[in-house]
């Protein structure tokens, strides 16, 4: 959404939100783009089933690995906007309430048996699923449990049913599970794998914490995308000043809840009124007027012109190569493992924020891609060719839909190869060397320290 952050910029490359547009339904998808629609789409709101891709591959080839990363789901707010009633949204589980799940109450049951689950440093002071009549701000909403049910229940039927990739006698080793320490990420984790798992057994579950929203974790020094941060920044302000039709939006705002329109900026509006058109809530008023869907479509058409210019600027794509090299290097070796016949880690589930999953679409070469949604999923998938057990292969899926050749490292092969997949080394290649080219480097450490020329 976005408006420059008046705080300085994180060490671990915190990004405060630009929308980015999902992959587009061709059957559905309106002419022009209708920042309506954008929204009810970044909503996820759960209604039929999802239609996916997952899983699929000619019969001769074995699924050895999946690797997931989401976006947590649904979330009251973050910011308030001054002077207004926050939105009434109740945070309590009720399975008689939409939108439910068939195991939903189950879930509630099961999450207040958690005591013997390893949880790293401050995962285990975190509650297991949301309980507050008033959310909380930040916290997940009984919308935002549904999805990642309805997640783990999709990949269940895929990954364990179909393709048996954990058994019901699967061990502690065979997960590898990661969240950052929001109660909300845990939270949408814990949902997810409640309905994957063959078994949901705390016992078994060792949830890791990661204290940087881009998952660096031992790498996070890195000055150079930092810089292309600050830089992305500075042409995100530049555009929104130049938008009048944004501006008079802000005026007109600012004086119907009694504040400075700079302090109006600041609160972030969007982020709460996405909160009230999600949750179909009237948007808020005060003596002075209403906030209204005209206020609201201007701020959200910004959003999706910021994105298109983002794509043409590509200051975001260099921050988004450096920003995740250490999380796409951590899949690539485990995939290398896995690849040499190592059996631990098949199943990875990072549980992780829009600021995650943006920039790594954007490092991919996605640029179809909007920005995630709730409850996104990003999905790399690793086959084994039956025909020739020592070649490997992924797919790499986005909400269900196989992105494998938007990818820039698997373009030129779909061109030239008949197979459906891409060769395990192409994306090797890529994140061990090729994502360095741009920068005129050969290693994540000398990019993060090359100034441009």
């Amino acid at each position: 959404v976005h408006l420059i952050p008046v705080n300085p910029i994180r060490e671990d490359g915190l990004n405060p939100k630009s929308r980015k547009r999902i992959m587009p339904d061709l059957l559905t998808e309106p002419p022009a783009i209708d920042p309506l629609y954008e929204a009810h789409i970044y909503c996820n709101i759960p209604t039929i089933a999802e239609r996916s891709m997952e899983g699929h591959a000619p019969h001769y080839f074995k699924l050895v690995s999946v690797q997931v990363l989401i976006r947590h789901g649904d979330r009251y707010p973050l910011y308030a906007i001054p002077k207004t009633k926050r939105p009434d949204i109740d945070c309590m589980l009720l399975p008689n309430r939409k939108p439910s799940h068939p195991q939903l109450e189950a879930f509630i049951k099961h999450m207040s048996k958690g005591s013997a689950a390893q949880m790293d440093g401050s995962l285990s002071s975190l509650p297991r699923y949301p309980s507050h009549s008033l959310c909380e701000m930040g916290e997940l909403t009984q919308t935002g449990v549904v999805q990642h049910l309805r997640n783990g229940q999709l990949l269940r039927e895929i990954y364990i049913n179909k393709h048996k990739l954990l058994l019901s006698d699967w061990t502690a080793k065979q997960l590898y599970l990661e969240t950052t320490g929001k109660s909300r990420t845990l939270q949408s984790a814990l949902a997810l794998l409640y309905t994957f798992l063959p078994d949901f057994d705390w016992k078994k579950i060792n949830m890791r914490h990661q204290w940087s929203t881009i998952f660096c974790s031992g790498s996070c020094d890195c000055p150079m995308r930092n810089h292309y941060l600050e830089e992305e920044q500075r042409r995100q302000y530049s555009l929104r000043v130049k938008n009048n039709d944004l501006e008079k939006i802000y005026v007109d705002m600012a004086k119907i809840v009694g504040i400075p329109t700079r302090q109006l900026r600041a609160s972030n509006p969007i982020d709460s009124l996405l909160c009230y058109f999600c949750h179909n809530v009237s948007f808020p008023c005060t003596k002075t007027g209403c906030i209204g869907m005209e206020h609201f479509k201007v701020i959200k058409r910004h959003q999706l012109e910021d994105e298109r210019e983002r794509q043409e600027k590509k200051l975001y794509f260099l921050y988004a190569l450096l920003a995740t090299h250490p999380l796409l290097n951590q899949t690539v070796n485990r995939l290398l493992r896995i690849a040499e016949g190592k059996k631990e880690e098949v199943f990875v589930l990072y549980s992780a924020h829009d600021v995650t999953l943006s920039p790594v679409l954007s490092a991919l070469g996605i640029t179809e891609a909007r920005f995630p949604r709730f409850a996104a999923r990003l999905v790399f998938e690793l086959w084994q060719d039956g025909k020739r057990p020592k070649e490997h292969f992924i797919r790499i899926l986005y909400n269900g839909a196989d992105v494998t050749f938007q990818t820039s490292f698997c373009k030129d092969y779909y061109k030239r190869s008949s197979k459906p997949m891409c060769p395990l080394e192409k994306f090797v290649n890529f994140v061990k060397r090729d994502m360095f080219l741009v920068f005129n480097s050969t290693s994540y450490y000398d990019a993060c320290r090359r100034r441009p020329l």
